[in-house]
């Protein structure tokens, strides 16, 4: 018995780095969009996690004009700033997101 080595296992946490205080730089910050389930065949879409330094109001402004739906911007203690939306909205805004952050950053980069 004690020429074999025995390896006791440890426990292994997979957040470790996700709670890590020094997540500065390499950290990635992903936006959420969601869908709640209100009453019947009723929804109501969520968007968390923009930057702060982006204008909420004139996205939600963008987003109705662009998808024809109602929306409001509330402010939340625990998660900010979060967009609302009337509808299942979840591939229109993914989308519409994706095609504004890479006209951002081609004007960024001229």
């Amino acid at each position: 018995m004690s020429d074999l080595d025995i390896q006791i296992p440890t426990a292994f946490d997979p957040f470790a780095d996700a709670n890590a205080e020094d997540a500065g730089a390499g950290a990635k910050e992903y936006v959420h969009i969601r869908i709640q389930q209100r009453n019947g065949r009723k929804s109501l879409t969520t968007v968390q996690g923009l930057k702060k330094e982006f204008s909420y109001n004139k996205i939600l402004k963008d987003l109705k004009k662009e998808f024809c739906c109602n929306g409001t911007v509330v402010q939340d203690p625990e998660l900010g700033k979060v967009i609302q939306l009337q509808g299942d909205q979840r591939k229109n805004v993914s989308t519409f997101l994706v095609q504004v952050i890479a006209i951002t950053l081609r004007f960024k980069s001229s």
